[in-house]
């Protein structure tokens, strides 16, 4: 019996180029940057809140409510959020009136450990200065797809009005509210650049799917407790 012999297949040029394609496929993928593929905000000067009617019905947001966000830079993204927050809405003929919801800063959470401590520190948040952060409601208007929210964002002791694209639902059992947007962390001083081989982006991406309900706070719902 004669001896086998052994062949090494290399790669074609063609198969080369393959491979390229898929690495720098993936390479654009965890680049991406998340506010790419939701609406943007425009930061103004704040406006005067809305006052609801005196016939208006009180919603209390529950605690089963989140709000997150998705930060990137320019190696990857993070995503995170809020676990405390507390407020209410108010409807009245199937529309939110007024409404507010306050966030307690020190609740910032993310998919690393390290990164949450950095966001609270001075750098981004700055959570022992401002613990506290709010949004307001100054104006609803509807549209063909869905309801456009006008607002007081109070973050980082700044105060600015923004707009944003939601998905509202009133009922008499509850209202719900979903919506992702993006925010220029800069209109509101939060200017940490990152390292110089791999920058933060300006833009975050905020998540909202919050629902309240008729009735009073329970103890989950408040910022103190």
């Amino acid at each position: 019996m004669k001896p086998m012999k052994r062949t090494t297949t290399f790669p074609t040029p063609t198969h080369f180029g393959s491979l390229f394609a898929v690495a720098a496929a993936g390479l654009i993928a965890g680049c991406s940057d998340p506010a790419d593929n939701v609406s943007k905000t425009t930061a103004t000067d704040a406006k005067q809140a809305a006052k609801p009617a005196p016939a208006a019905k009180d919603y209390v947001i529950r605690a089963e409510s989140t709000i997150g966000f998705v930060g990137s830079k320019v190696t990857g993204r993070h995503n995170g959020g809020f676990k405390k927050f507390a407020g209410k809405v108010s409807a009245t003929d199937g529309k939110i009136a007024a409404g507010e919801v306050k966030i307690a800063m020190d609740s910032t959470w993310s998919d690393n450990g390290r990164l949450t401590g950095h966001l609270k520190s001075p750098d981004f948040f700055d959570t022992a200065k401002y613990p506290t952060a709010s949004f307001t409601v100054t104006d609803i208007q509807s549209n063909t797809t869905n309801k456009s929210v006008t607002g007081n964002l109070d973050l980082h002791g700044v105060t600015k009005s923004i707009t944003f694209p939601a998905d509202i639902q009133v009922a008499d059992d509850a209202v719900t509210v979903k919506a992702e947007f993006a925010i220029n962390r800069r209109d509101f001083n939060i200017n940490y650049s990152g390292k110089a081989n791999d920058l933060i982006r300006d833009n975050v991406v905020l998540k909202l799917d919050v629902k309240a309900t008729p009735g009073e706070p329970r103890p989950e719902d408040q910022l103190a407790n």
